[in-house]
């Protein structure tokens, strides 16, 4: 029968625009990438509410703010693979209810250990969401293509980064602290229910449209919910740590989320204490930055497409904004402990944090170019991993040195040289794509 022709067909011709679905899906992720940061930063624009609230030195506040990044960092490990194996709609799906649910619980904590056993819990449950954005762009979207779709979603984390103080903000000031955090949990449910009523993965027609015939033949073993058919191989997510690549990817990416995590969790309080700023006028004044970041995540996809369409090699493409970003972000913030001028410190916070957003969405593409198909978000993940363990160092550190030099002098050179260890462990070791998986 015609209608069982697997080659391309006029047939197939009217399902055409149903590939400008994937963009939607983008815009829905988008949206998800901001409230998803949006419940992260809460506690730090109540930052000095809550210390004072729950009488908290500097280092314990520096713990509470990392409760979310450690179990975040452990659990990109499983989730990567959870979102190879059922695919990321139901990852999705279940992440971020779970994660709503525990921002709004944390409303109702009256501790210090249950507000702290909040943030453990949203994060493990915020764990799948990048993998799950990069299993969409790997299934909707070719190679030489990922690199702005992958950034857009990454653009939600900056989005938020820059109205979460102002907005997070006028929350508190007019609802409490408690009250903002309702509020963001709740936006974050009416996420997860779009999510479920509109995803769903392209057709073996679509596959053909977006990566060519070749390519789609090759992926239709892949099952609908994304798990790998019976008599396909089953990648061994251990063996991505058999390679020199997947180290130097978690080197780099420790050293660039380092720096990345001060400021998000400690820039108001900076402001505050060091430049002098008023609650209200932190909540615009930090936002800064943050807007800057939104123009260095977009720049950054666009520049390594950019050398793809030229020519160049895909591993060196992806490298060009994350070393480069790494090392105009040094350069940036070491020089702002001997600043005396709040204008050039302010400059200078705003343009170290667009080029360290630079490698922001590029990092996670450059995880769907190098690793096998099946091993896409596992190793983004592990990726992810090293990162947070950078980002979750990050406050603890900061608020060690706040307690012991009163400063932040020490903070801004410590992430100045970690940034260059990124940029050197990206730049000079990574080298080539990982091989199909041992086993």
């Amino acid at each position: 029968m015609a209608t069982l022709k697997t080659s391309p067909s006029p047939a197939t011709v009217p399902q055409a625009p149903k590939v400008g679905l994937r963009w939607g899906i983008i815009l829905l992720l988008l949206l998800g990438a901001v409230v998803n940061y949006l419940d992260r930063s809460n506690l730090s624009i109540a930052n000095t509410t809550i210390a004072a609230e729950f009488g908290l030195s500097s280092t314990q506040m520096g713990l509470l703010l990392s409760a979310f990044l450690w179990p975040y960092a452990l659990a990109n490990l499983p989730a990567g693979w959870l979102v190879d194996k059922f695919g990321p709609k139901k990852m999705f799906g279940w992440a971020s209810g779970l994660w709503s649910i525990a921002t709004i619980l944390s409303a109702f904590t009256n501790s210090y250990s249950l507000l702290y056993a909040m943030r453990m819990l949203l994060g493990v449950s915020e764990s799948p969401f990048f993998t799950s954005g990069l299993k969409v762009t790997e299934r909707w979207f070719a190679k030489s293509e990922r690199g702005l779709p992958t950034s857009i979603i990454n653009t939600g984390s900056q989005i938020a980064n820059a109205i979460a103080p102002p907005l997070l903000t006028v929350l508190m000031l007019t609802m409490t602290w408690r009250g903002m955090f309702i509020f963001v949990g709740v936006i974050g449910l009416i996420i997860m229910l779009i999510w479920i009523k509109v995803y769903r993965d392209p057709t073996f027609a679509e596959k053909q449209m977006i990566k060519g015939p070749d390519a789609a033949v090759a992926e239709q073993s892949t099952s609908a919910n994304g798990t790998a058919a019976t008599d396909a191989p089953k990648a061994n997510w251990g063996s991505l740590f058999k390679h020199k690549s997947t180290w130097f990817m978690i080197i780099g990416n420790f050293g660039i989320m380092f720096t990345i995590w001060v400021y998000l969790t400690w820039l108001p309080s900076y402001l505050e204490k060091e430049q002098g700023f008023t609650l209200k006028e932190t909540g615009w004044i930090a936002s800064i930055p943050f807007v800057a970041g939104i123009i260095g995540v977009l720049l950054g996809g666009f520049i390594s497409d950019f050398f793809i369409r030229k020519g160049v090699n895909v591993v060196t493409s992806r490298k060009v904004p994350i070393v480069g970003g790494a090392i105009l972000a040094a350069a940036s913030v070491a020089p702002i402990p001997f600043i005396d001028s709040t204008v050039v410190s302010i400059v200078l916070l705003s343009v170290g944090y667009f080029a360290s957003q630079l490698p922001s969405g590029v990092i996670w593409t450059l995880a769907a170019d190098i690793a096998p198909g099946e091993q896409v978000a596992s190793l983004g993940a592990i990726q992810n991993f090293g990162g947070f363990l950078g980002a979750a160092l990050a406050p603890i550190v900061t608020g060690y040195i706040l307690d012991t030099t009163g400063s932040f002098n020490n903070v801004f050179l410590l992430g100045a040289g970690l940034l260059l260890m990124g940029a050197v462990s990206y730049g000079v070791f990574l080298k080539k794509p990982i091989p199909k998986a041992i086993h």
